[in-house]
């Protein structure tokens, strides 16, 4: 099993992001960036299983975890922005990027933004759009709500339905403790950001090696969102999990590590056959 160690990162003055890192000096560089109410925890499941072609980095975003939490700056484009800064502090000078979630779309404008700066772009479970989801405006509607202490009944209702598969009881609870480290603010600030930002421009210019991941149980997300990435983004590869929900890192992690560590191969070796599902 992967050693994982954790170490801090100032991506600006007054803006220090803690992150995880595992794997081998040597290894292909991958960088994790979580979606809404996580942290660099949500990537542990993959980064203790990482193999020795792959060297992950798992930078906890801003406002999130035991992240600075600045009164402002919760966009997705303040979000890659930090994401760039991240890889200028941690001395990467170019990496995988894997988006979880909403934290694809910070992902995806830095790929598109910095080709110079990213070897690929892995996708899991993130949205093509949100305009059409009622379960995003129902979302923000309860974040705008929230004060603080946040409820612990609102993060367990956010988590619900995640996954289709069994997780285990243990890690399910730290993430909730996480998602509890956010504040009101951040919440509405977060979510508000997201739903308020053209998605579909976020897909545009991307012309990285994409890999889309997505489980076929996805509550929130049906097979033609993901159609809207794969129409964007030009010859990105796709993978659909059967029997899994919205949270494939969580339920499938040997699979999604292997289908990385795949990817970054074809990456390093073009010609290699890439999965379709």
């Amino acid at each position: 099993m992967t050693v994982i160690s954790l170490k801090s990162a100032q991506v600006r003055e007054g803006i220090t992001l803690p992150y995880a890192e595992a794997g081998y000096p040597s290894g292909t560089p991958v960088v994790f960036v979580h979606g809404l109410a996580d942290s660099w925890w949500s990537f542990e499941p993959l980064l203790r299983r990482l193999p020795a072609s792959l060297h992950g980095y798992a930078p906890t975003q801003r406002g999130h975890g035991d992240a600075d939490r600045p009164p402002e700056g919760y966009t997705p484009d303040d979000f890659a922005a930090d994401l760039v800064a991240f890889l200028d502090a941690a001395d990467i000078p170019r990496a995988i990027l894997v988006g979880a979630s909403s934290g694809g779309v910070p992902a995806r404008i830095v790929a598109g933004s910095h080709p110079d700066r990213i070897a690929g772009l892995v996708l899991l479970g993130v949205p093509g759009t949100l305009a059409d989801k009622p379960a995003a405006a129902e979302t923000r509607e309860a974040a705008e709500g929230l004060a603080d202490p946040v409820p612990r009944a609102f993060v367990e209702d956010f988590m619900a339905g995640t996954a289709a598969r069994p997780i285990a009881r243990g890690f399910i609870e730290t993430m909730v403790e996480e998602s509890l480290k956010l504040p009101a603010y951040v919440w509405r600030e977060t979510v508000g950001g997201l739903l308020d930002a053209d998605l579909g421009a976020t897909l545009a210019g991307i012309l990285v090696p994409t890999l889309v991941i997505w489980g076929d149980q996805d509550e929130y997300l049906p097979r033609e969102d993901q159609q809207t990435i794969l129409n964007a983004v030009h010859g990105a590869d796709f993978l659909a999990y059967e029997g899994t929900g919205h949270v494939v890192h969580w339920e499938e992690p040997e699979r999604v590590v292997a289908d990385i560590a795949a990817f970054a191969a074809r990456i390093a070796h073009p010609g290699t056959p890439s999965g379709t599902a």
